[in-house]
């Protein structure tokens, strides 16, 4: 089976910095790309059902009006969400795809992901969607559930496009983590980048130890690699040491026990999200 690089388009600000990193991503794995266009019904809830509220003694045309507008309605939605594909096609292809695919589905966002994700490669989604615009660094509502249920990498993009020249891997020695670490190494996606492998705790030789096994690993690969080890809050080191050395991408795992991982339990999941400017790629 064909797998794509899955990138979610809704029309708000940050589809277009979700075209450019998918464009940029599939180059990279050489990966066709599927722009994806979901009509969610928790955005477009159906019209309520006002055949109580006219009362008994209207007339059937008023609620065939209302019929009528809502088979409207949905012909505009549609109509607009086939507008955004094809602009999107068009950006893509401006940044070098020649061939990519487009569909437009109807449910539940989660759901439709789930349903794709044996074709998603990659998956790369906005921090915001139409809701968040007007609410500055405003993470969308669907991304948390996201990512919370799918299995495939998601690169959470943030801010404009801007040419990943540097990547952090925040690096705990977990499963997720050492699972980044061998996509780092096999994967074209980082051929020719620095990495940067950053440990929040405490130094003991144990963590360091670790932290130098994973950067042989990624030297033996050909990477350039920096390994550092900070003391501090998780999320408010992370963010120093990106803003610090101008990382352009962070690579984390989604889940687990440790330290680095907690930040997707709870609040802090928003926050890092919130505050980053760049873009976050999330492993499972």
């Amino acid at each position: 089976m064909t797998t794509h690089i899955t990138a979610c388009i809704d029309g708000s600000e940050s589809s277009i910095a979700v075209c450019d990193y998918a464009s940029w991503a599939g180059k990279r794995l050489q990966a066709p790309l599927l722009l994806l266009h979901v009509l969610d019904h928790s955005h477009y809830p159906a019209e309520p059902d006002l055949s109580g509220a006219i009362g008994l003694g209207s007339r059937e045309y008023l609620l065939q009006e209302l019929a009528d507008l809502d088979e409207k309605r949905g012909k505009l939605m549609r109509e607009q969400g086939r507008l955004m594909l094809e602009a999107a096609v068009e950006r893509v292809r401006s940044d070098g795809i020649t061939a990519p695919l487009s569909r437009q589905r109807h449910g539940d966002l989660v759901e439709t992901l789930q349903e794709l994700e044996e074709q998603t490669r990659l998956l790369v989604i906005g921090r915001q969607g139409t809701e968040g615009d007007a609410m500055g660094q405003h993470v969308g509502s669907h991304l948390e559930s996201v990512i919370r249920t799918t299995r495939r990498p998601i690169l959470v993009t943030v801010g404009e496009f801007r040419q990943p020249r540097s990547v952090m891997l925040a690096f705990d020695n977990g499963p997720s983590t050492r699972k980044g670490l061998e996509m780092i190494a096999s994967s074209p996606l980082f051929k020719g980048l620095p990495i940067h492998l950053v440990t929040v705790g405490s130094e003991s030789a144990e963590a360091w130890e670790a932290l130098n096994v994973a950067g042989r690993q990624l030297e033996a690969a050909g990477f350039e690699v920096v390994t550092s080890m900070v003391a501090g809050e998780v999320e408010n080191s992370l963010l120093d040491y990106e803003r610090q050395h101008d990382i352009d991408m962070i690579v984390m795992g989604a889940y687990g026990h440790s330290r680095i991982r907690q930040f997707l339990v709870g609040s802090t999941t928003t926050n890092l999200l919130t505050r980053t400017f760049r873009p976050l790629l999330l492993l499972r």
